[in-house]
């Protein structure tokens, strides 16, 4: 029998015109490297970006409404730190209860899709 053997990557949408808010974001501020999206695809606009086994492709979508509730969970070593890091750079951030021993915060990129950040307790 067939089976998934494991993520590739997910996907995001963002509304046409607006890869540099999403460098801004995602690479600036994240730090995540963007990767260059094949020459048949990169004409259709978004950007796509890689950290760690992370990879976020942001697709532009024509009638785009942000994803508030699905989201990318992405793992950090130190969420303490990168909260800090992050409330520097102008970023809010909410903190939410702990979930199976993982402390759990969320942001907003800048066009409203939430993006949890994870990191292992203990």
């Amino acid at each position: 029998m067939a089976a998934i053997v494991g993520l590739d990557h997910v996907q995001l949408a963002m509304p046409a015109g607006s890869e540099a808010a999403a460098r801004a974001f995602y690479r600036d501020v994240l730090g995540l490297a963007e990767v260059p999206k094949p020459a048949n695809l990169a004409k259709r606009g978004g950007c796509w970006f890689e950290g760690g086994t992370a990879k976020l492709h942001l697709g532009v979508e024509a009638d785009f409404r942000p994803s508030r509730k699905a989201h990318p969970a992405l793992l950090v070593d130190d969420l303490g730190a990168f909260a800090a890091y992050l409330r520097e750079r102008g970023v809010e951030l909410v903190r939410d209860e702990p979930l199976q021993d993982f402390e759990r915060a969320y942001v907003s990129d800048p066009f409203g899709n939430r993006i949890e950040l994870m990191q292992p307790s203990g």
